[in-house]
């Protein structure tokens, strides 16, 4: 069945990979994004675009407004619009570019689902929202703090909102694509060392190399998020290249009832000590 789709970050990298993946598969794709989409548009009937930056909220609002112009409802909404920004040592970074970073990874996810929620409402079937995590989210990340803090944000807020709106038929789950190359390892290796620190740029030279994970592994885990296949699993962080969500269908039941595949603080006991 194919669906209505709003997808933000269209213009490059995973975003224009998952644009054309869902455009194959016979969706309607409405991809947002600060650059010009004109010639993808012109290439891909059923590709439209508005250009926004998502985190500004007047800009999510009018994009919007545009989409509900011409379409009635949406089936949809795929948060993935995000930058590394600032990186260096917490204690030692821009104040500016740091808040810049978070704002545009965690308002800008924000701005995106509380615009687009009211045509989402209208669904016809059950709605899905998917938001990118990963990059630092479950563990600390030396050097990428605006980075990391942004995107463990997201997952809250996903927790947060598929807690309030629990009863709807409504999804909303945060995914962890992997270490996929993209122009964001290109930013760590020409940065160096220097700035983003050994691990990192060593990291970064290894996944360059070994072609890192695997793009076609998260685009499907995203089809999956979108498909009935995935219905009743929500506030969750999966993640693409490392959980076993193909066979998560057999398991909503039980992930509903625990805390898998959320941030939890671990207290002793969890341990086997006691303090």
């Amino acid at each position: 069945m194919s669906m209505n789709i709003v997808l933000t970050g269209s213009s490059t990298g995973i975003g224009r990979a998952l644009a054309e993946r869902l455009l194959a598969r016979g969706h309607r794709v409405w991809g947002v994004a600060r650059s010009d989409q004109a010639d993808f548009a012109a290439r891909n009937p059923l590709f439209r675009f508005s250009r926004c930056d998502v985190a500004q909220w007047p800009e999510a609002e009018r994009a919007a407004t545009e989409v509900a112009r011409a379409w009635p409802h949406l089936d949809g909404v795929i948060a993935c619009a995000g930058v590394q920004g600032e990186i260096g040592r917490a204690l030692a970074s821009d104040p500016r570019r740091w808040s810049e970073t978070v704002r545009a990874n965690l308002d800008g996810t924000y701005h995106t689902l509380r615009a687009f929620a009211p045509l989402l409402s209208r669904a016809p079937g059950r709605q899905k929202i998917i938001c990118f995590s990963g990059g630092g989210a479950t563990k600390p990340r030396a050097n990428f703090s605006a980075y990391g803090v942004a995107k463990t944000g997201v997952v809250r807020l996903v927790e947060t909102i598929a807690e309030e709106e629990r009863g709807r038929a409504l999804d909303i789950n945060a995914l962890a694509p992997g270490a996929i190359n993209t122009r964001l390892t290109d930013e760590v290796l020409a940065l160096g060392p220097a700035v983003v620190g050994e691990a990192e740029f060593a990291a970064a030279q290894k996944q360059k190399a070994s072609g890192g994970n695997s793009l076609e592994k998260a685009l499907d885990c995203v089809e999956w998020l979108l498909s009935p296949a995935s219905d009743g699993i929500s506030g969750r962080l999966i993640s693409a290249p490392w959980d076993p969500w193909p066979i998560l269908s057999a398991h909503t039941a039980d992930l509903t009832a625990s805390d898998i595949y959320t941030l939890r603080r671990i207290v002793p006991e969890e341990r086997g000590q006691k303090f």
